[in-house]
């Protein structure tokens, strides 16, 4: 059967809570992530952010009404961040440059997709509703943290010296990692890097923002939390080759 598509933004604290159900599925039983406030009886994965986020979601309708939301994506303006007492990514980020830009922010987080909608069509929609929202509201900048899965970076030690060095944030936009899980991207020159295999190490969400023109700050922050080495992700909306959009497919779908 195919999928029944729709997407729009939960208005409702149930709404909210399907969100969290499939959060929780992903980053905490797939990937082993925990936190203060995950509900592990409840099976809802949440922080205090998320009153202050829109929650923008993916539904399946053809799926019953409990499991019917698919996919997640969490977006939160300087409105929601005022309210908050800060940006989610300002935990590991120092984001001077871009809040003193007097550009428009908006910064996303917590992106994921059902197993069996990983590789479709589903994230399309997502971002289709995304780039409408991005409208809407007049954003000049997209900006928040994504993944490489684990925290030993010497896994990583390829895909993150090509991002530093291949992919670097301006200066005008280079947020810099903070704290004492904070660590240099930069651990390899660029002649000894296999940059194939490098880039088919890199996660394929962040090649997705890549491809669209996006950078990454200096700096990784390894998540012993969530079992995670993130960067940060900055795209410019004026600098998105609107073309390319239209070729942004499967490979999206990364948790």
């Amino acid at each position: 059967m195919q999928p029944q598509f729709e997407t729009r933004l939960a208005t409702t604290p149930d709404e909210i809570a399907l969100a969290q159900r499939l959060r929780y599925q992903v980053f905490v039983e797939e990937l082993g992530g925990d936190g203060p406030l995950v509900d592990h009886e409840q099976h809802l994965e949440k922080d205090h952010f998320d009153p202050y986020f829109d929650h923008l979601l993916l539904y399946d309708h053809n799926r019953p009404s409990e499991l019917s939301v698919v996919g997640v994506y969490r977006i939160m303006r300087e409105v929601g961040a005022k309210q908050a007492g800060g940006w989610y990514s300002a935990n590991e980020y120092d984001l001077s440059v871009l809040e003193t830009s007097g550009r428009r922010l908006m910064e996303l987080g917590r992106s994921c997709l059902h197993a069996d909608y990983r590789g479709g069509v589903g994230l399309m929609h997502m971002w289709q509703a995304l780039s409408e929202y991005v409208q809407t509201h007049e954003i000049e900048i997209l900006f928040g943290v994504a993944s490489f899965h684990g925290t030993n970076t010497e896994e990583f030690a390829a895909a993150l010296s090509l991002l530093h060095h291949r992919y670097l944030a301006a200066p005008n936009h280079r947020v810099h990692a903070i704290g004492p899980t904070a660590i240099s991207m930069g651990m390899m020159p660029l002649e000894a890097i296999d940059r194939p295999a490098a880039m088919r190490a890199i996660p394929p969400l962040i090649k997705g923002y890549l491809r669209m023109g996006g950078k990454v700050g200096q700096g990784a922050w390894v998540d012993h939390t969530f079992q995670t080495t993130d960067i940060c992700l900055i795209l410019d909306v004026a600098d998105v080759d609107r073309h390319k959009t239209a070729h942004i497919t499967s490979s999206w779908a990364d948790p």
